[in-house]
């Protein structure tokens, strides 16, 4: 799909990190972007900074995801660009210290991170294939993973799971949407320079880049961006998982 301005795009997660690349990105080609988050006060600010359209969304809350599309879809219509990059990251073992992972943690990281990405890419669709093609195509929607979804660490067992889960939904979701002229991706990240690794001091920072082969070094949520509009972009792009991390695999801890 081209890249225009006659295109609109919404994106989850996009007040910070890879989300905000990706919201960047697309607003310097011209689109019409709206930011979907959480975050009130980050979301609306950098909103107004890039001019963007800012709709306060839980990703897990159909309804509230329902409104936002609603809202986003009033200011530019029907988004033709959906990239889900929304999640949540914490650490916790099977069992530590005797104690079993806490359920309703492991619960909350598959909600956000799989079943929200469902939520909207599903009723993102829906408006999509009820729209006019743009060309042979109606729409884009790509899900973020995570190379934890293959070789995820001690502590990631909530996390691998839930990026696991989008490797696996995006292929089905693809053939799902094929008849009606929409595409599904998923980008699985390496190691990046977003503000969960770049509060963490310079030892770890450096020691994080020193084992990822080549570039040695974290990779800038632009080259995660650039690969977002690339895939917008190629149209016979459709139904995979791309990794990009540096030829990074990960180890146990």
């Amino acid at each position: 799909m081209e890249i225009t301005r006659d295109i609109s795009a919404v994106v989850t997660g996009g007040a910070s990190g890879l989300g905000a690349a990706v919201v960047r990105a697309l607003v310097l080609r011209g689109v019409r972007v709206a930011i979907l988050d959480r975050d009130a006060d980050k979301g609306a600010a950098f909103a107004t900074e890039i001019g963007a359209l800012f709709c306060e969304t839980d990703v897990t809350d159909a309804t509230s995801v329902a409104r936002a599309l609603e809202a986003a879809r009033g200011a530019h219509g029907q988004e033709r660009v959906c990239v889900n990059c929304a999640g949540i990251a914490p650490a916790a073992k099977t069992v530590s210290r005797g104690v079993a992972h806490d359920l309703a943690l492991f619960s909350q990281v598959i909600h956000v991170n799989l079943v929200g990405s469902f939520n909207v890419a599903s009723q993102s669709a829906a408006g999509m294939v009820a729209s006019d093609p743009v060309g042979e195509e109606r729409g884009v929607i790509i899900h973020t993973a995570s190379i934890a979804a293959y070789e995820g660490q001690m502590g990631q067992a909530a996390y691998a799971a839930s990026k696991g889960g989008i490797a696996g939904l995006t292929l089905p979701m693809a053939r799902d949407l094929a008849r009606d002229g929409v595409r599904v991706m998923a980008i699985a990240p390496g190691i990046f320079g977003t503000p969960m690794v770049t509060t963490m001091s310079d030892d770890i920072q450096e020691a994080l880049a020193a084992g990822i082969p080549f570039p040695s070094r974290l990779g800038d949520p632009d080259e995660f961006a650039a690969l977002a509009l690339h895939i917008v972009e190629n149209a016979f792009l459709n139904g995979s998982v791309i990794r990009l991390d540096g030829a990074t695999r990960l180890t146990p801890r």
